[in-house]
């Protein structure tokens, strides 16, 4: 791998800056931003009050915690614009997440807003190792999702020359690696597994290609599949954190010269650990729920939004702000299995430790009588292409029983078995509501 350790002379002031210098500047910028939006938010303002608090309130960065939450069913209940502060001219872009129950949650961009994310994504693309000449293709999608067209803007303001491909179209992602000899590549972790496979399939090897970083986001991934990545394809994979409801990509990304979890870019995200059950802030290296405030967000200011990702916060490292550990799950997407609290990355560490079996697996969770039925679709590799699938299934299932405590059916398919993603990987399918 090519070091790709960025030059301090070229990281910004605020990355530099020492921690009293930071946290004056996040003061100043949060009670601006409480106050955009009591002023200017009606619904945000109705939280308040029936909070029975006010932005004169807020004098230290730890009042934070007097204000109430905003979760992703107030944009629900606000769709489409009801929570926008600023007047609907004044916004120059629109993106929305998928809507699970009918209705999308949609998020609002002014001019400023879009050059603050582009800026952060720029940050966070430097943070990896790239700069100014580099070659970006990037497979995440574009149109309503933020993923493309963050990284697209913030490659674009670092001096990137951006190949926009989009999602999808894996033969064509290859030959465009091939042909266009990108160095960097953006896209889904589970996603470029996928490229991986299909560059085999036609006999080349992936980590033979231009590539030299890979900034993977958008689901939950661990170090065992950062290695499986980095093993196949030849290149460093550090992880970019976002969300559409904060910004976008660009909240967080991992700095390439410690990959030792997101560096959190506090001069806009200010974040906070709570219990998810109480709602209580915890102190900085205890687990909890990730919880952000925008700091300079001018169409949609976000207060304390509960992001329902699980990790705790890390001392600055490599840059003077926090760290974020790996996303262990999301509280609303742990599975409780007979009493036992499962998340579907506990599962993945199993698989990838099984040298047999490729980094691509399903869950399925059912229901017999009263009993809950967990079953884990896995694949062989290549390589493995004889071996014994009873004896694996066997091993896999003694491990998820010994390691995460839950009793499981595993089914070890031949290599392609398990559906592929193009975006997010589908991992967990719950059939017990319906």
């Amino acid at each position: 791998m090519v070091n790709r350790v960025p030059n301090p002379d070229d990281l910004e002031p605020i990355e530099r800056a020492s921690l009293d210098e930071l946290r004056s500047l996040q003061l100043e910028r949060m009670k601006w931003s409480i106050a955009h939006a009591y002023e200017n938010s009606a619904p945000y303002r109705a939280k308040c009050k029936a909070a029975d608090v006010t932005p004169s309130d807020l004098k230290t960065l730890e009042d934070l915690r007097h204000f109430p939450f905003t979760v992703k069913d107030d944009l629900r209940q606000s769709y489409p614009f009801g929570m926008f502060a600023v007047p609907q001219r004044d916004v120059v872009r629109i993106h929305a997440s998928s809507g699970t129950t009918g209705k999308p949650t949609v998020v609002g961009y002014t001019k400023n807003d879009i050059d603050v994310w582009a800026t952060v994504v720029a940050r966070s693309i430097r943070a990896s190792g790239g700069g100014p000449g580099d070659k970006v293709h990037v497979a995440y999608g574009y149109g309503l999702f933020t993923g493309g067209l963050g990284a697209h803007y913030g490659a674009e303001k670092l001096g990137c020359t951006v190949i926009p491909m989009s999602g999808g179209q894996t033969p064509k992602q290859v030959q465009l690696i091939v042909d266009f000899e990108p160095d960097i590549i953006m896209l889904t972790p589970s996603y470029m597994l996928n490229i991986a496979d299909e560059f085999e399939r036609q006999g080349l090897d992936p980590a033979q290609s231009s590539l030299q970083v890979g900034i993977f986001g958008a689901e939950p991934w661990g170090d065992a599949m950062r290695s499986e990545i980095e093993t196949r394809c030849g290149l460093d994979a550090v992880d970019i954190y976002g969300l559409s409801e904060v910004i976008g990509p660009g909240v967080a990304n991992e700095c390439i010269e410690t990959k030792d979890g997101p560096t959190i870019w506090e001069d806009h995200f200010y974040p906070e650990i709570i219990n998810p059950e109480s709602g209580e802030p915890v102190e900085d290296g205890a687990m909890g729920e990730l919880v952000f405030t925008s700091l300079t967000k001018e169409a949609l200011p976000i207060i304390r939004y509960r992001t329902r990702d699980l990790t705790r916060l890390l001392p600055g490292v490599a840059r003077p702000m926090r760290r974020m550990d790996k996303i262990t799950g999301r509280s609303d997407d742990m599975l409780i299995i007979r009493g036992v609290n499962v998340f579907p990355t506990q599962i993945e560490e199993r698989v990838l430790a099984l040298k047999e079996l490729a980094p691509h697996y399903q869950i399925r969770v059912s229901r017999d009588g009263r009993m809950d039925v967990v079953t884990i679709y896995v694949e062989k590799t290549v390589d493995a292409a004889a071996a014994d699938a009873v004896e694996i299934a066997g091993r896999l299932q003694k491990d998820v029983k010994d390691y995460i405590g839950v009793s499981a059916t595993v089914e070890v398919g031949a290599c392609g078995a398990v559906v592929r993603s193009e975006g997010k990987a589908v991992r967990v399918i719950d059939e017990r509501e319906s």
